[in-house]
């Protein structure tokens, strides 16, 4: 497997699962319903074509029931990467795929607006490589409606990642990523 989708699944593992920052990813991944695409591309178009066939692929498979597309030599700049991933979500729109599927993202300097980069708090979306987490609407909403105040995962999220301090999570991504 490539080492890219395997730093992918330390990151899953370490800092989503293990900080519990998605409480909805533990079931998924350990029943193997998390599908890993790699994109090395370094082409917009080819980077959004890999978006379609990664939704045409969740429509064929129901056993699938999410996928992150870790783009390794895509926008390296943040900035960059969020015109793209306006980019992905239009293409979503246009074809036919809102209200269907919804996209997150993620980024090694992903810096939520008005905060500094050395907030831990965008350590929530930090991830070794830049990547699109394609989720099923359906699924997102049947969890939420099961999940106690889902309103307070954000919140709770920024608490503990505060709370654990921004060389902290520098620390465990800095780790991942130089792991082979």
């Amino acid at each position: 497997m490539h080492s890219e989708i395997e730093k992918t699944k330390q990151w899953l593992e370490q800092i989503v699962i293990g900080h519990n920052f998605c409480p909805f990813a533990k079931p998924e991944y350990d029943s193997g319903q998390v599908n890993f695409v790699l994109s090395d591309t370094v082409k917009i178009e080819d980077a959004l074509e890999a978006l379609i066939r990664a939704c045409e692929q969740l429509d064929e498979k129901a056993e699938i029931e999410t996928t992150l597309i870790v783009y390794a030599n895509l926008c390296k700049d943040f900035e960059a990467f969020l015109d793209f991933v306006e980019l992905a979500n239009r293409l979503l729109e246009m074809q036919g795929y809102e209200g269907v599927y919804q996209l997150a993202n993620f980024h090694p300097d992903y810096c939520f607006e008005g905060e500094p980069e050395n907030d831990a708090a965008n350590y929530t979306n930090r991830s070794p490589y830049p990547m699109l987490h394609l989720i099923r609407e359906h699924s997102l909403e049947k969890a939420l409606s099961s999940y106690p105040q889902p309103e307070q995962i954000p919140r709770n999220n920024i608490r503990l990642a505060r709370e654990k301090g921004f060389e902290y999570f520098k620390s465990i991504l800095n780790n991942i990523k130089k792991s082979e």
